[in-house]
């Protein structure tokens, strides 16, 4: 089956809130074995959104809306879609009223006659009573289609999608099974990996689907299998993912949906017994912000600098003066003197050091926008690595963290 997501705001539209809702819907109607078509955002206008309700009826088999379901003026959802099912016959639920009046009490908030609006329902809706909030879910089906409204809460929403329309989606409908597999790769770009894996992607069943998702440094595959016989999926996609593994497994840095380069990093020290440091310049403390967004780190992650000047580095990090006048922050030399520095500071096993031109302006240097160089240091010395990473600046900074935990995971690994 197919669904539509419409969330309705203008606040969305103008980018004062961003649209999480759709995305964790997604997610949460997949894995229920429910494909999402398409995903649109509407203006809180009344035509606008009788013209999406109808084009969605034209292509799914289910329509969730979110928003515009408060009790103002500008919440025009509910009666909206009244107007499009010629439904004016309206119901109230005292049963609504109640726990308007008991969550308005929790607070100390005196129950207003505006809130009974809420309260009041389209006839041909079934009510989803929402426990987290005022404004409850309807539930219509017309046509052969089934249209969701929810508020735009993104607590609310989930708490009603997790209790009411998730399990009456699955009651109602015979759904299939949808599994994904995600390869997280490093160090090669999409094109370079979908080259090597071209003979493997064509040989794929048409029931599996491969999607590359690149980032910075960094390439997720995305294996996704569709059908009604759940073992014949799960001994099909095990098939395929362990034929990948022999065709790209130096680039290989995870498979779960849930893995990240930092993740694996951060595992690798763990089972090693190891621990890390950094010392930063361009990327101004983001790796170490990265190593540390996993949870558990403090086991193996001991602290960092973040030395964004020249004097910095000579005050923190014990980088002579002569070494910065003679190559400049950004070189080799001062990338492999910060690592040192770092590892003898706080007495780890490794120590990153990254310095370079971010851009868009070089910084008092001849050294070009976009080179860094990254030092990974040990007890047995340093590696020093040289890249140009290009432009914009978020770029640079971006593919500098991930080549850098990149390197970190390949010395460890030796």
């Amino acid at each position: 089956m197919n669904a539509e997501i419409i969330t309705i705001g203008d606040e969305i539209l103008i980018g004062q809130i961003v649209d999480t809702n759709s995305q964790w819907i997604g997610q949460e109607l997949n894995k229920i074995g429910v494909s999402v078509y398409q995903i649109s955002s509407i203006q809180d206008e009344e035509q606008h959104i009788l013209n999406a309700l109808k084009e969605a009826e034209s292509r799914a088999d289910i329509v969730i809306i979110t928003g515009g379901l408060g009790p103002t003026k500008d919440d025009i959802t509910k009666k909206t879609i009244a107007t499009y099912f010629k439904d004016e016959k309206i119901v109230e639920y005292p049963e609504v009223v109640d726990n308007i009046k008991y969550l308005f009490k929790k607070v100390n908030h005196p129950f207003n006659e505006i809130q009974r609006y809420q309260a009041q329902l389209p006839s041909k809706a079934i009510l989803l009573m929402n426990r987290l909030g005022t404004a409850p879910g309807m539930w219509f089906y017309e046509n052969n289609t089934v249209f969701v409204s929810l508020p735009g809460v993104p607590y609310e929403m989930k708490g009603l999608m997790k209790y009411d329309v998730l399990p009456k989606l699955q009651s109602t409908f015979k759904l299939p099974f949808i599994i994904h597999r995600t390869i997280m790769t490093v160090g090669r770009g999409e094109t370079i990996i979908a080259e090597r894996i071209s003979d493997w992607e064509d040989n794929l069943p048409n029931f599996i689907k491969l999607a590359y998702l690149p980032s910075f440094g960094s390439v997720r595959l995305r294996l996704s299998a569709k059908g009604n016989d759940e073992k014949l999926l799960v001994q099909e996609m095990e098939k395929q993912v362990t034929e990948l593994y022999t065709l790209i497994p130096e680039i290989i840095v995870g498979d779960d949906n849930e893995t990240s380069l930092e993740k694996e990093v951060g595992k690798l020290l763990k089972k090693y017994g190891k621990t890390v440091a950094t010392a930063e310049s361009l990327t101004g403390g983001k790796i170490a912000s990265t190593i540390v967004a996993v949870s558990g780190a403090s086991s193996y992650f001991m602290g960092g600098f973040v030395t964004y000047s020249a004097a910095l580095k000579q005050q923190l990090l014990d980088v002579s003066k002569e070494t910065i006048n003679q190559f400049t922050v950004v070189s080799k030399e001062v990338a492999s003197a910060m690592a040192k520095g770092c590892l003898e500071k706080l007495q780890t096993d490794y120590a990153i050091a990254v310095t370079g031109n971010a851009g868009p302006t070089t910084d008092h240097n001849d050294k070009n926008v976009g080179l860094v160089y990254i030092a990974i240091a040990t007890k047995d010395g340093v590696e020093v690595h040289e890249f140009n990473f290009g432009q914009p600046r978020e770029k640079v900074i971006n593919r500098t963290v991930t080549k850098s935990l990149e390197l970190l995971q390949a010395t460890i690994l030796k």
